[in-house]
């Protein structure tokens, strides 16, 4: 994938999204509905209603990338957030979710994950 740095944070949207869109309508979506900069050098991720298809939007300092992924078998597992337009996560769970490895289900081992609350 890309080298993000360490300061690099990974926002994902919590409502569906339209596939078709592009990189001025992600762009968009980042500026109006998360209330985010698309040019702050910070990853945006994008979900179909579905959860077969994501979409990331990327600023690397000269332009914007935005990568797409279908998945052939299952769905991805999307983070839960209630009345909220985007969560955060760390990197690591960005490259599981996009792995297709369920977070609520991972184990956290050495504090990599977040302890997982019984409810």
């Amino acid at each position: 994938m890309f080298g993000f740095g360490p300061a690099t944070k990974v926002y994902v949207a919590t409502e569906a999204t339209d596939m078709r869109k592009g990189f001025d309508g992600l762009y968009g979506l980042v500026r109006d509905e998360l209330g985010n900069d698309p040019l702050s050098g910070h990853v945006f991720l994008f979900a179909n209603k579905t959860r077969t298809r994501v979409k990331i939007l990327f600023w690397d300092g000269s332009g914007l990338w935005v990568c797409a992924k279908r998945l052939e078998k299952g769905r991805f597992h999307w983070p839960e957030a209630k009345g909220q337009a985007s969560v955060s996560m760390r990197q690591e769970e960005l490259t599981m979710l996009l792995s297709g490895i369920d977070l609520k289900q991972a184990k956290s081992r050495r504090g990599w994950l977040p302890k997982q609350s019984a409810a």
